[in-house]
């Protein structure tokens, strides 16, 4: 008899976190308990044959030839259909080939742990989503802007990616999140900011802030609280938040050409991006937000709902997720990521129970043509990518 390779997967995270040791609570509020997933029913093979086969063909015609460095996995109904793993992590060096095991810059999906962090402060009432920013950090001097309109990006703000340099930030100083903070503070009348809540305009301050927020709520750090809420208790056991002290450690990025990207001033910025992790971690993170077992229903339908209707069509934003939004009630909810030569690609068919999950650490922006496997694992109609 075959087992469905994600029933392997699952059963093996509910026998890990059956076995993980009790710890006392680090933070108030935090339970670094485990949390068991569901395990779905087997899919019958010759449904997962079926959806493997167009997989492959994607995997075969659009990402091999464009010299695909990385690791994708499909799952439909939480079962995975397509798994594999491409390359390896220092080009030019060692043969380390990347495996289950490798965690990747996953850069602006990122910003789905960031906002569900967030949300979950919210739900369980240590913050309130509709105040104003500067309720939670003094000094922040930008009347209107409330946590909200970070999360939907609708602040106004602008993009410190872009200002920091233009406004004359020194490149041998590299950058953290509270830098940036008191940037956007003292240089408020050079930059010009936009009214808060009068159009969408992705930016990554918000989320960089966000992550400051977080930290203030909570008293401990962002890559804390991101452990004990859902890292430790999922079982991501290869997802964390990148630190300084890890430069020499984590998975290096590349250019198309195979040149290796410098760390640069703006790579200990977090909230925005930051985060490593897997392919088989990224769907325990699917998993659990289908679940129930992490959020109420209330919470995500919050965070799924679109804020931004200034151009019609199906293509809208919530609280930290892309989304395509049908007429029928059919949604796609997404995020994609781009940070030096970091890619991904992390969507979820809702209505189809079907995940997609690309990551790579040489840039290739044929991974963002995974939408075309969308109408199949579906039936979906939909535009390029933003990425």
């Amino acid at each position: 008899m075959k087992i469905c390779p994600y029933l392997i997967l699952a059963l093996s995270l509910a026998g890990c976190n059956a076995s993980r040791e009790k710890t006392e609570k680090l933070w108030p509020g935090s339970d670094p308990a485990s949390v068991v997933l569901p395990v779905s029913k087997p899919l019958p093979e010759a449904e997962i044959r079926k959806y493997h086969k167009i997989v492959q063909d994607f995997y075969d015609t659009t990402l091999l030839p464009g010299g695909f460095n990385g690791a994708m996995l499909v799952a439909r109904k939480g079962q995975v259909v397509f798994e594999k793993y491409a390359g390896i992590g220092h080009l030019g060096a060692a043969k380390d080939s990347i495996n289950t095991n490798t965690s990747f810059h996953i850069a602006s999906v990122s910003k789905t742990f960031t906002a569900m962090a967030v949300l979950k402060l919210w739900e369980e009432g240590r913050l309130d989503i509709h105040k104003a920013v500067s309720a939670y950090l003094p000094g922040f001097n930008y009347p209107g802007v409330t946590v909200k309109t970070l999360l939907n990006h609708r602040s106004g703000l602008p993009n410190y990616v872009n200002v920091m340099e233009q406004r004359g930030w020194d490149k041998t100083d590299t950058v953290s999140n509270e830098d940036l903070l008191q940037f956007l503070i003292r240089r408020k009348d050079e930059l010009m900011p936009g009214s808060p809540d009068r159009n969408f305009s992705y930016c990554n301050t918000n989320y960089a802030l966000l992550a400051l927020v977080i930290e203030k709520v909570t008293g401990v750090t962002y890559a804390r609280y991101l452990s004990e809420t859902f890292f430790r208790p999922l079982g991501m056991d290869h997802t964390f938040v990148f630190e300084a002290r890890m430069a020499d450690s984590v998975l290096p990025s590349y250019n198309w050409r195979g040149e290796k990207e410098p760390f640069t001033y703006l790579d200990l910025v977090y909230g925005d991006k930051n985060i490593y992790s897997s392919p088989r971690d990224m769907l325990k993170w699917d998993v659990a937000l289908s679940s129930g077992k992490l959020f109420r229903r209330e919470t995500l339908d919050s965070a799924y709902t679109g804020y931004s209707h200034e151009k019609p069509g199906v293509r809208n934003y919530g609280l930290g997720w892309r989304l395509y939004l049908y007429p029928d009630k059919r949604r796609i909810i997404y995020h994609n990521g781009w940070w030096h030569g970091n890619n991904a690609v992390f969507t979820r068919l809702v209505q189809d129970s079907a995940t997609v999950i690309i990551l790579v650490n040489q840039f290739n922006r044929r991974i963002y043509e995974a939408r075309k496997l969308y109408s199949a694992l579906g039936n979906y109609e939909l535009q390029a990518g933003e990425e």
